[in-house]
């Protein structure tokens, strides 16, 4: 399987997670904002070039562990990111 490398964007209270697949130029990203101390997860993108790569688990997985590491809580307001955290019950902890 190809490389995925995941990178975190932060401005204020919002930002992104970027997911850079080692062959190809495009970006896969989950985007959230800040409200009341719990990080909503927005919006999960992730483009055809790179579709069906596990790109889109990859970026949640992150942001799972970075709630961990930080000790944030995460909003699953996107539908995959929802559906991901009904199939991880071990992701309980960090759920808001």
């Amino acid at each position: 399987m190809v490389g995925i490398t995941i990178t975190k964007h932060q401005a204020g209270p919002a930002g992104e997670y970027q997911a850079h697949v080692a062959d190809s130029e495009a970006i896969g990203r989950l985007t959230w904002v800040e409200r009341e101390g719990v990080r909503h997860a927005e919006h999960t993108l992730v483009p055809e070039a790179i579709g069906g790569r596990g790109v889109a688990g990859r970026l949640v997985e992150a942001m799972v562990a970075d709630a961990r590491e930080n000790a944030f809580k995460i909003a699953p307001a996107c539908t995959y990111v929802a559906a991901a955290f009904q199939r991880h019950p071990e992701w309980d902890d960090v759920k808001a």
